[in-house]
């Protein structure tokens, strides 16, 4: 049995285990990003560590094990300040939004990707209940608002922006049975309309400065030959419309782990960013997988899980130290890499790094 202290909490357990495995027994919460209980330690992100009051020495505690007579500090001021700078590091090439610019500028917070997701695969029942929750205390917001998501909107630098507010006005007629018309349109205004709501202060996370052919990305992810329309009045002219949404919030933004202990820790996203990678989506056409590698943390998790992986190519890292990155073997091409387990590499991602492409239906037309 091995006698340790941590916080100044007198252990006494089985040789072997490791300070966090200690730590957490004792309800001492330690976060981390790289580790998972299935698979071997492997200390990368650096965000679980503690120090060792008799050396001075700063330890992973996901990965460092007990020693006898060890003193563990797991909450000093000097302790969470390392975790921050870890955070921060991790943060300073993360080049993600975890928020589309549309959805963060609106007033009500509207989940406007989210909707154009529904759309685009043509799930009206989804759409519609979004629509009821988002509109449930008051009035569709949408109205008499000048449009800041469509000013917002990505796809306005490469071509046009996103129909968002008709697109969502049509949804909310669905739902109410009525003709909806701002303010300035209807005769029983008094004409003395209230000017809009600006958009509220949220989270934001910063992406940094993009390229134009780091733009065009997004793309990928769109209907290639998708119809445009401005003016949205029956279903098919919405589902063609959001078909046409970049898709650059972060499918993640609800389930991130990176965002969560950002969060915990109050570190703010870094003005500047290391284009450590730039911003490309591989979609893998066989199975749907996409990796974005501007979003990855280089945690590992989905290399090792796949470590086992003989009869099937597999996530691995290329290239040396601070240009490392995740990707597909150098001799084989990204579509014929993980065939079985990619729900599994997508699951334990802890961040929006891996993902599915939705499929959407193909569709075609002009401008309407």
């Amino acid at each position: 049995m091995i006698k340790l202290k941590i916080d100044n909490k007198d252990f006494e357990v089985t040789d072997g285990l490791t300070i966090r495995e200690v730590a957490l027994s004792a309800g001492i919460e330690i976060a981390t990003l790289c580790h998972n209980n299935s698979l071997p330690h492997y200390s990368s992100c650096m965000v679980c560590m503690v120090r060792d009051k008799r050396s001075g020495n700063y330890l992973p505690s996901c990965s460092a094990l007990i020693q006898e007579g060890m003193e563990v500090d797991c909450s000093s001021d000097d302790v969470i300040a390392i975790r921050q700078k870890a955070i921060e590091m991790l943060l300073s090439e993360h080049r993600a939004e975890c928020e589309a610019p549309c959805k963060v500028v609106c007033p009500a917070g509207y989940n406007i990707p989210l909707m154009n997701r529904h759309l685009s695969e043509r799930n009206y029942d989804a759409a519609l209940q979004l629509a009821q929750n988002q509109i449930f205390i008051t009035e569709l917001a949408c109205i008499n608002c000048p449009g800041y998501c469509e000013n917002a909107c990505r796809r306005k630098k490469i071509d046009q922006q996103v129909s968002i507010k008709n697109i969502q006005i049509f949804i909310s007629q669905l739902i109410s049975g009525k003709v909806l018309v701002p303010e300035e349109q209807n005769k029983k205004s008094t004409g003395n309309k209230e000017k809009a709501e600006k958009p509220p202060k949220r989270y934001s996370s910063r992406i940094g400065k993009l390229e134009p052919e780091e733009m065009k990305e997004w793309l990928k992810e769109c209907s290639n030959d998708v119809a445009r329309f401005i003016e949205i009045n029956e279903k098919e002219s919405a589902s063609q419309e959001a078909g046409s949404c970049m898709h650059c919030d972060c499918r993640a933004a609800d389930n991130c782990g990176l965002r969560d202990i950002a969060d915990k820790y109050q570190v703010k996203d870094p003005r500047g960013k290391l284009v450590n990678a730039l911003i490309e989506k591989k979609i893998n056409i066989n199975n749907g997988l996409i990796l974005e590698n501007a979003k990855c943390i280089k945690c590992g998790l989905c290399v090792r899980l796949c470590e086992d992986q003989k009869e099937e190519p597999a996530l691995c890292f290329i290239n040396r130290g601070f240009i490392s990155i995740i990707s597909e073997p150098l001799t084989e091409d990204f579509n014929n890499i993980m065939k079985t387990k990619s729900k599994e590499v997508i699951e334990i991602c802890p961040t929006g790094a891996l993902g599915r492409k939705t499929t959407t239906t193909s569709l075609k037309g002009g401008l309407g």
